[in-house]
């Protein structure tokens, strides 16, 4: 498997997995990297590729965040904080904050510096049973030492919107 942080100007897409919880991240039909789901209907799951194994799980009700961790440590390496009305949140580690911002129709999703530098983009993004995107890892992006498992959490969180979305879409209809 090829390193993600070494893919920076490839075009990257995610796509559904061959499993109702799987996701893969392709460079062309090369996997690179894979989000599973332990359930359907849970919030946890492992990220993986060859750059290493990281696990995300959204906690809290009303001001929800998600935690990020190596798969072999309780230790949260990293916090992101959803910001409800906007769509996006902050990521803070190591007295680092990244923003994540979305536009209204979640077609596209994105992180940057707290200053406004793009970092990566997930654009295209489509489907209602088979989400997919394609992701593009700008050179600031490429040169965090976390650029993997970051462009793995953006798929994480976009997957949890849609996923949201889609129950108050039924609890409304």
């Amino acid at each position: 498997m090829k390193r993600i942080a070494d893919l920076a100007g490839h075009e990257l897409h995610w796509t559904k997995g061959d499993r109702h919880t799987a996701h893969v991240l392709r460079v062309g039909d090369e996997t690179v990297a894979t989000l599973r789901f332990r359930s359907a209907w849970g919030s946890l799951a492992t990220a993986e590729s060859a750059d290493g194994c990281w696990t995300f799980k959204r906690v809290g009700f009303l001001q929800t965040r998600v935690t990020i961790r190596r798969c072999d440590s309780e230790d949260e390496i990293a916090v992101f904080k959803h910001n409800s009305w906007t769509g996006g949140g902050t990521l803070e580690m190591d007295g680092h904050r990244y923003l994540a911002d979305t536009n209204c129709w979640m077609t596209t999703f994105g992180f940057s510096t707290d200053a406004g530098e793009p970092l990566m983009r997930f654009r295209k993004i489509k489907g209602l049973m088979r989400l997919s995107s394609a992701v593009e890892i700008l050179p600031a992006g490429a040169a965090l030492h976390h650029a993997p498992w970051l462009v793995m959490l953006g798929w994480y969180l976009t997957v949890q919107m849609h996923n949201d979305a889609a129950v108050v879409s039924a609890a409304v209809g």
